[in-house]
């Protein structure tokens, strides 16, 4: 699947659908904290600060309008997660949905993880378009009947009823993580998954809940000296005992479950000397990686700091092969961003389905995208000024200093409220998933 990307050749990003309300008045429960498309793009889901899961079913396409993709809409609408307490911490566990990992479909349901600080829950997601009906011991309305007025002896039937989407949580892993959960990452042997918070890795079987093994532990003696936090972890998609983890120092460890029960000594130390030009008060706080992505391949990963997208080849350690400045004109802003605590912001990455193009979010709800092999990358917006179908997207340009051009932004006009922190990327199409706050925005390309 050969990707071009916008603008470049004959293929163009336009816009296909948005969902979620237009108040500008945004309930902090309807922010969507996560993204993710399954293994053959036909769902999309969606978690949000409220704790639901929203998953968007892909429409046959249409054949009579041969330009015309399937469509995204509503499929299943679940509370994955409600509020707690821990009474012994006193403290308010949210109810936030922090990551969503589909299983590999194996039968008629589909099966997705999702987690907030705490706890991890496996639901089941089941279609039902039948019902039993003709009971012996069973009224039609579910009353019991008196044994002894049953004179004759039915066989029940199935009935054809309308579609009804059923969502049931099958596995609820609890009270394994001390600190909150940042990542979770289901093996490519799919009978096990890791979870990771700020210090510890556990593996975990997906049928067992009541135990996990400790596999990665950064925990100092004394807390007084801890220098660094985990900030993400992800399986390798073919090697079943590969595994990396990211930190707040801006490091990549990959780890091999084959060598040691608890892999505190990584294989592989994937880090890039700092540039002591660019040495500042702020270089440990953008350095600090926000995700790390596997690309589809397996031969490289991605990494995402505070400014830029680093591609590493798994061969070598010492630096990235690819750098890519996602927004290199707000160093100059980061006092203020500092002040504001956008400098914290966790902007997410993903890769596109033949791993050549990666995609990124930045502010003023602008997304960027880098084509690794013309080395050309893009600005587009989600906005809802362009929101007629097949309304293909304009670049955007912004000015860093000096006069600006017509078309271009100013840096100073940036909107930092408006961010796009979560991304997905179809495995097959070129169809793209952009969260801005409480809407979701689906991309695709042009097809004439």
């Amino acid at each position: 699947m050969a990707v071009r990307l916008a603008g470049w050749n004959d293929i163009q990003w336009c816009f296909s659908q948005v969902k979620g309300a237009v108040d500008d008045d945004v309930a902090e429960a309807d922010i969507i904290s996560t993204v993710e498309f399954n293994h053959s793009g036909e769902l999309l889901a969606t978690g949000d600060k409220g704790g639901r899961v929203v998953i968007f079913q892909q429409e046959q396409e249409n054949k009579i309008q041969s330009h015309s993709r399937g469509e995204y809409n509503v499929y299943s609408t679940f509370q994955s997660h409600e509020p707690e307490f821990d009474y012994l911490k006193s403290l308010e566990i949210e109810e936030k949905i922090n990551k969503i990992r589909w299983l590999p479909q194996k039968n008629a349901a589909q099966f997705l993880l999702s987690t907030n600080d705490k706890t991890i829950k496996l639901w089941k997601i089941s279609e039902r378009d039948k019902r039993p009906e003709g009971y012996n011991l069973k009224e039609e309305d579910g009353r019991y009947r008196d044994p002894t007025t049953v004179t004759t002896l039915r066989v029940p039937v199935f009935r054809p009823m309308d579609l009804m989407v059923e969502a049931s949580p099958r596995r609820i892993f609890a009270n394994a993580h001390t600190y909150h959960i940042n990542s979770i990452s289901i093996n490519s042997d799919y009978e096990t998954y890791l979870s990771a918070d700020d210090l510890r890795i556990n593996l975990w079987h997906l049928e067992i809940t009541d135990r996990s093994f400790n596999i990665v532990d950064i925990k100092p003696a004394n807390m007084e000296e801890l220098t660094e936090v985990i900030t993400a972890a992800e399986f390798h998609p073919n090697s079943c005992n590969t595994f990396v983890y990211s930190s707040s120092k801006g490091t990549i460890r990959l780890c091999d479950m084959r060598a040691s029960a608890l892999c505190d000594r990584h294989s592989k130390l994937f880090e890039e000397p700092e540039d002591p030009s660019n040495r500042s008060f702020f270089s440990e706080i953008i350095s600090s990686i926000s995700d790390v992505k596997f690309s589809h391949s397996g031969r490289y990963m991605m990494t995402r700091d505070y400014l830029s997208v680093k591609i590493w080849d798994l061969n070598m350690e010492n630096r990235p092969v690819e750098t890519y400045q996602v927004h290199e004109y707000l160093r100059s802003k980061l006092c203020s961003l500092y002040e504001n605590d956008c400098i914290f912001d966790k902007f997410e990455c993903c890769w596109n389905g033949s791993d050549s193009v990666v995609m990124t979010g930045s502010y003023n709800n602008f997304f960027r995208m880098f084509d690794r092999n013309t080395k050309r990358d893009i600005t587009l917006e989600a906005s809802r000024e362009n929101n007629k179908p097949r309304t293909v997207l304009k670049p955007r340009k912004v000015c860093a200093s000096g006069k600006r051009k017509k078309d271009e932004i100013s840096v100073d006009s940036l909107d930092f409220n408006k961010k796009i922190l979560h991304t997905a990327w179809h495995p097959k199409e070129n169809i793209i998933a952009v969260a801005t706050t409480n809407n979701l925005y689906i991309f695709q390309d042009k097809v004439n």
